[in-house]
């Protein structure tokens, strides 16, 4: 869970370091004041996107830091796959610089944004306003049944079927379609590839080629050279060569060995020497050309096959490696022409089987998230009726619709919010205050499934007032005995529910405004909760409720 957090130059929080109760922790203050920088902040610590325009004027950088515990195993799991020590603290940062760019470290060390979005995506969960509109979206509906169902192994063996199957498909239309190209292009494919099988030509022939027409222009003059360097190790019948002078010279050397004992040691280098001379006279004779070597024929071929790389470079604009390696796909290309109805057999038989176990699967999902749809709906239906919205109907409504990479279902979400009307998509009838209720439900039932340590809700009481609100106070409440809960609010009633509650508030003096964050103790919240009520903190009827209110919080 959100232990502390740390934030320097966010917009107008110059410094703040806030540290977080592991139950209901609620933020109130003034509109404007900052809390939805707050929530900001805490997104850009989970990797989320930031804009250099939330860097306090006339800074740097913003920097966030977040201090976790009692860290999921997931979590734990993705820290050392991504060679990170794994210890009983996360520390996340993220640098937001003026000039637009962003940086993130992972306990201290440098890491890229995505790898602290995945590691990060298993730490919180937020909820904002905008979010209810999305649980009007069937697909949104059709994720938080599967979420609740546990679908996701089977989704995605599911997924790499239908990626399987849809890939034979676009295939067997591919090898079809070249199968009626006209036969132009089949001859044109032959003609290439029978004039480079006809040289057999090798990625690193022309360097090959030059580098000996090389030689064999030259061979004259080579070949002189060669000889005489060989001469001059071997002698001729009126010279001798070094290798004999060398030979006379170790004889020398060695008849004083009797005499002069430390000789041996320069006899022994001398013989090696010689030994080293014998192997450069043997590769030199070995470079000798033959005389008998027909050296005009063999520049004719060589030259030959040179203007024939050449002109198939001018032809297909680029070096001979390229041209070879085109000519493999230019093949496969070309037998599936030549052999389209064998490949489309072939073909059509594992896109049938691959069909069936689409099919198969997608059954299978089907009636898991039939068997899930009840119980999750009678799970938050039982919410809502806590939540004040006790003549709810709630049914998750699946019907079979076109095969697709999430299955062949269609989710949408029905529902009656008084006795005697009938089920209709959520989207047509719910009303802001409805769907507060509803998310708040769905997450609650949601969090218990997935067991998640903390939740964010940036202004769940949108639509509600009164005694609904006082429910969504007892519902946060009771939800925060499991996990740590984080809550943005305007409404007594659920601040009044918070184990703590910070005040963000603005305050400016002559040249900049500025944002602070208290943790109030009890007068303090007394204060705060009686602002909320009349707009003024100091109004005896104000105070006198709120205490009322922090009192009956403290006796559930």
């Amino acid at each position: 869970m959100l232990r502390e957090l740390s934030i320097e130059n966010l917009a107008v929080i110059e410094k703040a370091s806030i540290a977080f109760d592991d139950k209901l922790n609620v933020f109130t203050g003034e509109t404007g004041a900052g809390k939805s920088i707050l929530i900001g902040g805490i997104n850009a610590i989970l990797g989320g996107r930031v804009s250099k325009d939330i860097v306090r004027a006339g800074t740097e950088k913003a920097v966030v830091t977040g201090l976790f515990d009692d860290l999921p195993e997931s979590v734990r799991t993705k820290l050392s796959d991504n060679g990170f020590a794994v210890d009983d603290e996360l520390l996340l940062q993220r640098d937001i610089h003026a000039d637009g760019k962003s940086t993130a470290r992972i306990n201290g060390r440098a890491t890229t944004v995505a790898i602290l979005r995945d590691i990060a995506s298993e730490l919180i969960d937020i909820h904002g306003q905008h979010d209810n509109r999305l649980l009007m979206d069937g697909d949104n509906q059709r994720e938080i049944l599967d979420s609740y169902g546990k679908n996701s192994g089977l989704l995605s063996e599911y997924a790499t079927a239908f990626k399987e199957f849809s890939a034979l498909s676009r295939k067997i239309k591919e090898v079809s379609r070249k199968k009626t190209e006209s036969l132009e292009k089949a001859e044109l494919l032959r003609e290439r590839l029978e004039e480079l099988d006809r040289y057999n030509f090798s990625a690193d022939e022309e360097e090959t080629v030059k580098q000996k027409i090389e030689e064999l222009r030259n061979a004259e003059y080579i070949s002189e050279n060669l000889y005489n360097a060989q001469t001059a190790i071997s002698g001729d019948d009126d010279t001798d060569g070094a290798y004999s002078m060398l030979e006379h010279c170790k004889y020398s050397v060695s008849s004083l060995s009797n005499t002069i004992p430390e000789l041996d040691k320069l006899a022994e280098r001398i013989s090696d020497m010689l030994v080293e001379l014998e192997d450069i006279r043997e590769e030199i004779v070995q470079r000798i050309p033959d005389e008998d070597e027909d050296t005009a024929g063999m520049l004719g071929v060589l030259e030959e096959r040179l203007s024939v790389i050449l002109r198939l470079q001018r032809k297909y604009g680029t070096d001979l490696a390229q041209i070879l390696e085109n000519s493999e796909k230019w093949r496969n290309e070309l037998y599936e022409i030549d052999n389209g109805d064998d490949i489309i057999e072939e073909l059509t038989e594992k896109k049938k089987e691959a069909g069936e176990k689409v099919k198969r699967l997608a059954t299978v999902l089907t009636n898991r998230r039939k068997k899930a749809a009840d119980d999750l709906a009678k799970r938050i239906s039982a919410e809502l009726t806590f939540l004040d919205m006790p003549d709810i109907r709630l049914v998750f409504d699946i019907s079979q619709d076109k095969v697709t990479l999430s299955g062949m279902d269609k989710v949408e979400m029905l529902i009656s919010v008084n006795k005697g009307e009938d089920l209709k998509p959520m989207s047509k009838i719910a009303s802001g205050g409805e769907l507060s209720r509803i998310m708040l439900a769905v997450k609650n039932v949601l969090a218990e499934t997935d067991k998640l340590h903390t939740m964010i809700f940036d202004e769940i009481d949108t639509g509600i007032s009164g005694r609904a609100a006082a429910k969504v106070g007892l519902k946060l409440h009771e939800a925060a005995e499991n996990r740590q809960i984080l809550c943005v609010t305007h409404l007594a009633q659920i601040a009044a529910m918070a184990d703590t509650q910070l005040l963000i508030k603005k305050t400016s003096d002559e040249k900049r405004t500025y944002t602070g964050i208290t943790k109030l103790d009890f007068e303090g919240r007394k204060r705060e909760i009686a602002r909320i009520i009349s707009g003024d903190e100091n109004d005896p009827i104000s105070l006198e409720n709120a205490e009322m209110l922090l009192l009956r919080k403290n006796v559930i």
